[in-house]
């Protein structure tokens, strides 16, 4: 098989299978069910899985000129976006039933957009992060107002555009004035036009340019003002989606970018990683004390652990690099797990809203109480769940790189989200309301075998990544070990002195 081949596998197939479905959808009568095109897509992306892990037997793969590095670290992510993306796949299969004619253009749309993502966090060129992100982006701005007859959803869509395109431009800059300081847009070779440039200067400007444009994808502060707005007015599961793949592969793209392309800065960006994480962590659970609705409140709640994930790139490489994967990991099964839930109760018309909706969900449903129970606690950080190992291991690792008071302002924070957390848990088992008694006139919508699974699938990976973190530990420890391997690997070329440090990290 061709290396160009075989490196971008898992993309050829998501591409495959969407334009199959594209192909498809025509075909159909009008009032046809879509039901089968999902089923396309969920086949198509659960190979696409298949073939990544089928490229870990290779080590590193290099392809397209050496633009395209696949490696335990982009792997473990397209690992990752494959889950997240079956799962909204599965808990969506049957959500507009009966409501849109359209819908194969989601299931389309979808695999689009993690083909975006995957090819995101394989590149290391930053122009070909950029076509990936411009992939992704437009999946996710056409998806966000898919609920074409609400105001709120045109609201939606059209505010993630304009601010994304005014992000991308930041991030465009950023590649621009990186070349000017560097001589070229390769990660790698970035880092070695750091050591004789003369604009050190210019080239801080152009990671921080680059930072800017990221940190919109990811909803850190203060680029986050987009993401309350558009989580309300999106789809649910097109939100379960966007709050976890996308940033997965923002956050992936970051990596690469401070640990591998600015590491001879880290001594700087460290500080502008360190201010990002505070305010992150302090705007958004302070945004969500405030909110009533539920999808606000996740959006704000998204914007929090934004800053939790942040605290890793204050931490040594290695330590950062697993510690980020890991959270990054239980961030996506607890949050798409979450939105999953609140799919099955609202339904395409968004019967549920606001807090006093899900008053008593227990008594109506309660299975799916239970579940959102335990992805609340896992939010929280409630020890035997993915989301408390995924705080411990960022804040050691940040204790242990010195950020001691960093880690205090992440423990505050994590206190202060329990309240809003607490209150919504409080309210799916209080007493049903007079409000929320009408809920109960409406019929309730059964969860179908494919949604029952992916909230299956949600969450008994919190609960493994809880209790038995182990093997998940060992792939992010390889996949941050692989990078800074990697790294050194390319450093060692062109100054064959320097090929010690490589020789040192591969017998570790």
């Amino acid at each position: 098989m061709s290396p160009n081949v075989l490196a971008l596998l898992p993309e050829y197939i998501l591409v495959l299978a969407g334009v199959l479905i594209m192909l498809a959808e025509p075909c159909l009568p009008a009032a046809a069910s879509r039901k089968p095109l999902g089923w396309i897509a969920i086949l198509g992306t659960a190979l696409a899985g298949l073939a990544s892990w089928y490229q870990l037997q290779f080590g590193t793969l290099h392809a397209f000129y050496g633009t395209i590095q696949v490696d335990a670290f982009s792997i473990f992510f397209h690992l990752l976006i494959a889950a997240v993306v079956l799962v909204t796949l599965l808990g969506s299969l049957d959500y507009f039933e009966g409501h849109a004619t359209h819908a194969g253009e989601y299931f389309a749309l979808t695999l689009f957009g993690a083909t975006g993502m995957m090819f995101m966090t394989s590149s290391v060129e930053l122009l070909m992060v950029f076509v990936g992100l411009e992939i992704s982006s437009i999946s996710t701005y056409i998806m966000a107002g898919f609920r074409k007859g609400q105001a709120t959803a045109s609201e939606s869509s059209l505010k993630y555009f304009l601010l994304g395109s005014f992000a991308t431009a930041f991030f465009l800059y950023g590649i621009a004035l990186a070349f000017g300081a560097t001589g070229s847009t390769n990660i790698y070779a970035i880092a070695h036009g750091l050591e004789t440039t003369a604009t050190p200067h210019l080239a801080f400007l152009a990671l921080a340019m680059l930072i800017i444009g990221l940190g919109f994808k990811v909803s850190a502060a203060p680029f986050h003002v987009w993401t309350p707005d558009v989580y309300q007015g999106a789809p649910a599961p097109v939100v379960g989606l966007m709050s976890t793949a996308p940033k997965a592969a923002a956050f992936a793209v970051l990596l690469r970018i401070t640990f591998s392309g600015f590491p001879a800065m880290q001594h700087r960006w460290a500080i502008l990683m360190w201010v990002l994480a505070a305010l992150s962590m302090t705007v958004g659970n302070l945004g969500a004390l405030l909110q009533r609705d539920v999808k606000r409140m996740l959006a704000y709640s998204s914007i929090a652990h934004a800053g939790y994930l942040l605290v890793a790139f204050t931490a040594f490489p290695q330590d950062g690099i697993a510690a980020a994967c890991f959270y990054t990991a239980t961030y996506a099964a607890m949050n798409v797990g979450a939105f999953a839930v609140i799919t099955q109760v609202s339904g395409y018309d968004e019967t549920a809203r606001s807090q006093e909706d899900f008053t008593g969900l227990a008594s109506r449903r309660p299975m799916l109480a239970a579940l959102l129970a335990f992805f609340l606690l896992s939010l929280i950080g409630i020890p035997f769940t993915g989301g408390f190992f995924g705080k411990f291991y960022v804040f050691s690792a940040a204790v242990a790189a010195g950020h001691v008071w960093l880690a205090v302002i992440g423990l505050l924070n994590s206190g202060v989200a329990c309240f809003y957390y607490l209150r919504l848990l409080a309210a799916v088992y209080a007493k049903p309301t007079a409000e929320s008694a009408a809920l109960t006139s409406i019929p309730a919508r059964r969860v179908s075998v494919p949604a029952a699974v992916g909230l299956t699938l949600a969450a008994i990976a919190t609960l493994v990544l809880g209790i038995l973190p182990g093997n998940t530990l060992w792939l992010t420890q390889y996949a941050g070990t692989s990078t800074i391997i990697e790294s050194a690997r390319q450093h060692c070329a062109p100054h064959p002195d320097n090929c010690h440090v490589e020789l040192q990290m591969e017998q570790r």
